[in-house]
C-alpha cells in the first residue's frame, strides 16, 4: 500500500509515519503545496497512493483545498469514486464546520488528533486496506 502522510506537526508526522510504515510505503510531506506535488507525481508515475493522511490546518495551502484539487485532478483523470485514494482528514480541531465541508468535498473519514490507533485500524479495514 503506497501512504501520503501531510502533516506540519512533527510529532504528529512521526507518529503516523512510526505507525503507519507498518502496513506500507509512506511518503511524508510537510505543506499542502508538497502534498499536492507528492499526489500529482504518483498520478504521473501511474503509482497513485492508496491512502492520504491529510492534516485539515496546513501552511502554504490548507488540507480542504488539498482535498479539493485531488478530488478534482482525479474527476478530470476519469478514476471512478471506487478506485480513487481513501483520504483520512486529521485535525486538532473541534471545529464541526470544517471536519462537515471536508465530507462534502469528498473525505472518507476523520480522525481527531492524538490519532487513536485501534480506530485507524477499523477505518483503513473497512476501506478494505488492510485485512486484520
Amino acid at each position: 500500500m503506497r501512504i501520503l502522510i501531510a502533516e506540519d506537526d512533527l510529532t504528529s508526522r512521526k507518529f503516523l509515519f512510526k505507525f503507519l510504515s507498518q502496513y506500507g510505503e509512506c511518503d511524508l510531506v510537510v505543506d499542502g503545496l508538497e502534498a499536492l506535488d507528492a499526489f500529482m507525481m504518483a498520478m504521473k508515475e501511474q503509482a497513485p497512493y492508496d491512502l492520504i493522511c491529510l492534516d485539515i490546518m496546513m501552511p502554504k495551502v490548507d488540507g480542504v483545498k488539498v482535498l479539493k484539487a485531488i478530488r478534482d485532478l482525479e474527476k478530470q483523470r476519469g478514476i471512478l469514486p471506487d478506485k480513487r485514494s481513501k483520504i483520512i482528514m486529521t485535525t486538532a480541531l473541534a471545529e464541526t464546520q470544517y471536519v462537515q465541508n471536508a465530507f462534502d468535498i469528498g473525505c472518507d473519514a476523520y480522525a481527531a488528533k492524538p490519532i487513536d490507533t485501534q480506530k485507524l485500524i477499523d477505518v483503513m479495514t473497512k476501506f478494505g486496506l488492510i485485512s486484520i
